[in-house]
Formats: structure tokens, C-alpha cells, sequence
């Protein structure tokens, strides 16, 4: 929460999204393994059609994971067994953790967490891996608000090679409270989600020809009373064939379909559909495209006692970037459009454009900066018995981290967000200002 890179989404409610960079039918079947690297968990907890990304499967993969774990920084190791522990330490000062234009709420936030990220090869070809980030956020003065925190992306994940084909096995978690990384939301601080996905992703690569399908049950908890009616259960589906149209190309078509079904009958059940079309440049080592557009439709159940069911259907885009532009400046971009899952009605259609700059321009001291910016229209019938509110969301971030010892890393970082939307008590800025202390134990 105290991250001051733009704000992810993965806390958002609803199962499929399309197009934001990460899974429609099920931002969480989306999974990628770089060029040159072998295995990275699915694409966040995210609920959006950025389902799967370029993969690698085979012996080139194999090999490329075993180069990976054989590199991998350890606190423990025992033979093949490694264990990396990273304990950090977070402060933080927030002037309107409620999200309030007329009572703004300030406090000081401890965030202690522990990470863990464990492998082990249980054969020449098959990896276990764990990757966790877990903690505390104790507000101080308003410990109404305080909760555990798991990271989004913590997961436990093992991979299967079988010639051409590779299997991951996957099982994502997160529990996080912070209502300022949900642009729909505001007036409120008990915002939050617990999040766990479990499921699998296989990819056969025919050499000019990638195939893979992927499923994910998703279970989703509110963390507070306020939004319990947002809780749910999601089966996801995602499908990919892409052809490599030059070494450095790779395009193609993707669908993926998704069911919703909610505890309560405060939102609409139903069934989320989307096709479209994807294409992925990498160039070289220090640059990496990826563009996808399409179509996406969702048909809802008349299960809600307090929305009238009607389906809806919007093309989405993504087009997203991450380039070495020097060994001193990198950066990571996308923009695009979507239609997901709403928290106070049954969608939210939003435009939207992210981007992070690092810098290390001088020696010893990494300055990252970015920005966010969303344009949305949602329904709040659900709460508020209010209509359409269009909102502009941005989020401005700046942070610093020097090492103090070949250990000791220390961070200071601010995040400035403000809200605007046609309904003028909606609107809020708010400022977190946070320093943060990190042990390598390697």
C-alpha cells in the first residue's frame, strides 16, 4: 500500500476486464514467461482481459528456468533447495485515509513485512516455487482500519515440462486493505480485498506456433462489512493461438469466457464473454510491445434485488511497453480502454494510461517516478440509489532508494492522488508521504 508505483488494479472487483494489461475472462489466467526468463507466476490479481502473455515452452524454457534459479540471490541454501528472506520495515503518514473531501481522516501507517521467495527443482525439469510478501498495516490512531496485508502476486507455483509442452500449476493470494488503489471508490477507508486464485495454464509450442488455454477458480472477500456484497466466486477460461510471423513477432487470436456469481443479491450474476486479437514484439532484451484489441460482452442474471439486469457489451485495447532505454533510465508505459465488473453497479467502462520511469542517474541512488490517470463511468444504484458518475482518477508517485549498507536499502517516497467526479462529494486529494527500510538476508 505504501508502493508509490501507479496504482494497480488488482484489487478490483469482478471477474473479467478487457483489456488493461492484464486478463479479461480472467486477469488471473494470464501468464507469461519472458524471453529470458523461465518462470514468472500468472499476471497478477487483476480482473482484466490482459489474459495471457508471450510464452516459451519446451527445452529453451527449461533451460532458460534453470539458468534463472541457479542465479537467484539466498538466504538458505541446501543443495538445490533456495530460500531468499527479505524482512522490510514501512512508515507512512496519510492526511485522508477515508477518502473524504469534507472529513479527512489522517494517520500514520506501520506496514512490517516479511518476504519469502523459495525454489526448488524437484527434477531437471519441473520447478516449485513460493513467492510471498506478507504483514501487518497498524494504523495508529484509527486501528479500525487496521489489517493484515499479503502482496498481490504472492503465489505458489510449479511447472511441468513435457517435450513441447509446458504446465504450470498455480495458486495466487493477496490480502490487502487500501481504498486509494480503486479509482471507483470513495468517502470510505474500509476498502479492501482477499483475493486467491488457483488454477492452470498450459502452453504447447510448435515452434512457429503457440497454443495455450488456461483455467482459474477465483474466490473474492471483501475485508470489510461495507462492500460484503461484493463477494464472489469466478470461473475462468482463457484461450490463445498465435503464429510467428518473424523471430521477434508473435500474433494472434485470443477468447476468453468467465461466471460470476455473487454471495448476495445486491449485484447481477453472469457470464462474460470476449475475442480479439494480440500481438507481441520483443526486438531484443531491452524492449518489449504488446498490443491487443477486441471485443467483449457480458450477459447478466436477474439475481439483484436492487439493479435491473441489462447486458452490455464495449470494445477494448491495450497497448503496453517496457524498455532498457540505457542501463541508467527504463521505463514502462500502457494505455487503454475496458469494460469490467463494478463495485456499487454491474460495470465500469474506463479509459486509461499508465506509466514509470526509473532513474539512475546517480550512483548509489534509484529515483522512480510515475503517473496514472483514469477516466471512468460507473453506476452507483447499488448504495447510493444515485445514476451514472463519470470520474477522473489521477495518481502522481516520486520515490528514492539508496543503499545504505550492501544489505540496507533505504526508500523515501510520496504519492499525491486526486479524484474528481459530477457528483462533487466524491471528489478527494490525498497525500502519503512513507519511508521504508529493507534487510537482503543473502
Amino acid at each position: 500500500m505504501h508502493q508509490v508505483n501507479p496504482i494497480s488494479k488488482s484489487h478490483r472487483p469482478g471477474t473479467p476486464r478487457a483489456g488493461n494489461g492484464r486478463l479479461s475472462l480472467s486477469s488471473q489466467c494470464r501468464y507469461r514467461l519472458p524471453a529470458a526468463a523461465a518462470v514468472i507466476f500468472s499476471a497478477g490479481l487483476a480482473f482484466g482481459q490482459e489474459a495471457l502473455r508471450y510464452s516459451m515452452a519446451g527445452d529453451a524454457a527449461a533451460e532458460a528456468r534453470n539458468r534463472q534459479q541457479q542465479s537467484q540471490a539466498y538466504t538458505i541454501k541446501s543443495g538445490d533447495f533456495r530460500l531468499l528472506v527479505t524482512p522490510s520495515l514501512n512508515l507512512s503518514w496519510n492526511d485522508n485515509i477515508n477518502l473524504s473531501k469534507a472529513d479527512p481522516l489522517q494517520d500514520f501507517i506501520l506496514l512490517p513485512t516479511l518476504g519469502l521467495d523459495m525454489s526448488y527443482p524437484l527434477t531437471q525439469r519441473n520447478l516449485l516455487r513460493l513467492n510471498v510478501t506478507f504483514g501487518y498495516q497498524d494504523y495508529l490512531e484509527h486501528s479500525e482500519y487496521s489489517a493484515p496485508y499479503v502482496q498481490s502476486g504472492s503465489a505458489l507455483s510449479y511447472d511441468i515440462y513435457v517435450k513441447d509442452l509446458w504446465i504450470n500449476f498455480h495458486d495466487q493470494f493477496s490480502y490487502v486493505q487500501n481504498s486509494s488503489q480503486q479509482a471507483a471508490v470513495a468517502n470510505t477507508g474500509n476498502y479492501g480485498t482477499a483475493q486467491n486464485t488457483l488454477g492452470f495454464n498450459t502452453t504447447w509450442d510448435l515452434e512457429d506456433v503457440t497454443l495455450s488455454l488456461g483455467y482459474d477458480h477465483l474466490n473474492y472477500l471483501s475485508t470489510g462489512q461495507q462492500f460484503k456484497y461484493t463477494d464472489h466466486a469466478s470461473e475462468l477460461i482463457v484461450a490463445r493461438g498465435g503464429f510467428k510471423f518473424h523471430p521477434t513477432l508473435t500474433a494472434g487470436l485470443e477468447a476468453t469466457t468467465a461466471y460470476t456469481a455473487y454471495d448476495q443479491q445486491r449485484l447481477n450474476n453472469n457470464m462474460n464473454y470476449s475475442a480479439g486479437v494480440f500481438a507481441n514484439w520483443l526486438p531484443g532484451n531491452a524492449l518489449s510491445v504488446r498490443a491487443r484489441g477486441g471485443y467483449t460482452y457480458y450477459q447478466f442474471q436477474q439475481t439483484s434485488q436492487v439493479i435491473s439486469a441489462s447486458n452490455q457489451g464495449a470494445w477494448y485495447a491495450d497497448l503496453a511497453a517496457t524498455h532498457e532505454f540505457s542501463d541508467a533510465v527504463s521505463y514502462t508505459l500502457s494505455a487503454g480502454h475496458e469494460l469490467t465488473l463494478g463495485i456499487y453497479g454491474d460495470n465500469i467502462e474506463d479509459w486509461y494510461l499508465r506509466s514509470t520511469v526509473n532513474w539512475k542517474i546517480i550512483k548509489n541512488l534509484t529515483l522512480s517516478t510515475s503517473f496514472s490517470y483514469e477516466y471512468g463511468s460507473q453506476g452507483l444504484e447499488s448504495t447510493t440509489g444515485r445514476g451514472a458518475e463519470n470520474f477522473d482518477w489521477l495518481v502522481f508517485g516520486l520515490s528514492l532508494s539508496h543503499p545504505i549498507t550492501s544489505r540496507l536499502t533505504l526508500g523515501v517516497n510520496y504519492q499525491l492522488t486526486l479524484r474528481a467526479s459530477n457528483y462533487t462529494d466524491r471528489e478527494y486529494a490525498q497525500n502519503l508521504v512513507g519511508l521504508r527500510l529493507t534487510y537482503a538476508l543473502q
